[in-house]
């Protein structure tokens, strides 16, 4: 028995946890038994149809450093450039490697001292024994550590050099996010703002329309062209179309594709990011004639690429101008978040037109007419189709009267959805 549960990297009840690294051509049987307990730890969200993955390869992260308490190994962040700063975070972290376990240097540790990784180091290692207290009275399954709240785990994760400040409009969150950053960041506390305007926070800082923006097939670039991202099961294509912008000659025209492609990526880096699409993406970028051309807009995508959290990988630009590429996919992207599927029409996103409807009434009643009731054969549908079968196709409703030797009324009902109607008879 498994255990754990749903949620950002939580671990759950064991027995025992396996130390080793297993072949993949070992047989399951031998690696675990049925009955057994061990400690899991979600390593990816369910995402639409498929579970939860769990691992029993825990990891603890702080601000700093990651803490691998079944796995013996030393990394640093690929994100750390300089040969010479890797080579003495190495130096600091292996002096400081607790005797079981494994430890990795996250990219915000670059120039740290050793008494701040310490720190951290000192702090993941106590957590893991509070872990391992909490097992021995435990039974599966059961709850043993959970991640940091969404308030918390921004402030260890994103609140970077890069950000200047962190507002916030709620009071009681707002004194425990100065606490939490008293402990890693105390000289950051002043950059942490308590909102109080009258405004909500979202539309004050422009938020509210990011999100809808967000939410939209269509997204704007600044030069007129725009993107049109459609999400499907398997993958995510990207188009990029010019619009209204275009130029008078074939140079011209060239730098105009230029231009809109490297909106383009400029664009689909920040979308990806704040929408977290992830799995395979497909980018249709606008046919560019010079090779210079295409380098220089798969170099601008790959640099932006490089500040994603996310793990990508990207291929080169094909002759069409398709890029492929992958984003690493750990939870549910925003717009799964926040919509549903349209009940209206099943999330496919398109309906049938109103001729599609009108002559798939007039087979129906061809089905139905010899068992219906009455005289009259009532047809009850959306204006839009009543218009159609009183207007351009009445000919065809005339015809239908003399064939079944019956009167057919058409009631328009507002209330009816485009591919509502009703046949009865009276």
């Amino acid at each position: 028995r498994s255990s754990g549960d749903r949620g950002g990297r939580r671990s759950g009840q064991a027995t025992g946890v396996m130390q080793n690294r297993i072949s993949k051509s070992t047989p399951i049987r031998e690696v675990v038994q049925e009955g057994q307990e061990i400690i899991v730890q979600v390593s990816k969200d369910p995402i639409g149809t498929k579970g939860a993955r769990c691992t029993s390869h825990v990891s603890l992260p702080g601000r700093y450093v990651v803490y691998l308490p079944t796995v013996d190994h030393i990394g640093i962040s690929k994100r750390i450039g300089s040969d010479k700063e890797r080579a003495r975070l190495r130096e600091t972290i292996e002096g400081m490697k607790p005797p079981s376990g494994g430890l990795i240097v996250r990219t915000l540790a670059e120039g740290l001292t050793k008494k701040q990784l310490k720190q951290d180091v000192g702090y993941l290692v106590r957590l893991w024994g509070e872990v391992a207290k909490k097992k021995e009275g435990a039974r599966a399954p059961a709850l043993l550590s959970s991640e940091l709240d969404i308030v918390l785990k921004v402030a260890r994760d994103l609140f970077t050099d890069e950000v200047d400040q962190v507002v916030i409009d709620d009071r009681h969150q707002y004194e425990r996010l100065i606490r939490f950053v008293e402990m890693f960041a105390p000289d950051r506390v002043k950059d942490v703002e308590l909102y109080t305007g009258k405004e909500p926070l979202f539309d004050a800082y422009g938020i509210e329309d990011e999100i809808q923006r967000a939410l939209s097939r269509k997204v704007p670039l600044p030069s007129g062209g725009y993107l049109i991202i459609d999400q499907a099961e398997a993958l995510t294509a990207i188009d990029v179309n010019t619009g209204r912008f275009v130029g008078k000659g074939s140079k011209d025209m060239e730098e105009t594709i230029l231009k809109t492609n490297l909106e383009a990526v400029n664009e689909i880096a920040y979308q990806l990011r704040f929408r977290n699409i992830g799995g395979l993406i497909i980018l249709d970028l606008i046919d560019m004639e010079k090779s210079s051309s295409r380098e220089k807009v798969r170099r601008t995508l790959d640099d932006l690429l490089q500040k994603d959290k996310a793990k990508t990988t990207l291929n080169r630009i094909s002759d069409l101008g398709l890029i492929e590429m992958t984003r690493k996919r750990t939870r549910e992207s925003l717009g799964r978040f926040l919509h549903e599927p349209c009940f209206y029409c099943d999330g496919t996103g398109q309906l049938q037109s109103k001729e599609t409807i009108a002559f798939e009434i007039l087979r129906e009643i061809r089905r139905k007419h010899k068992d219906l009731p009455g005289y009259t054969i009532q047809v009850s549908a959306h204006p839009a189709v009543v218009d159609l079968l009183s207007g351009p196709e009445k000919a065809t409703i005339a015809d239908a009267e003399n064939r079944y030797l019956r009167k057919i009324a058409i009631v328009p009902r507002k209330d009816y959805h485009l591919e509502q109607f009703d046949i009865s008879g009276r």
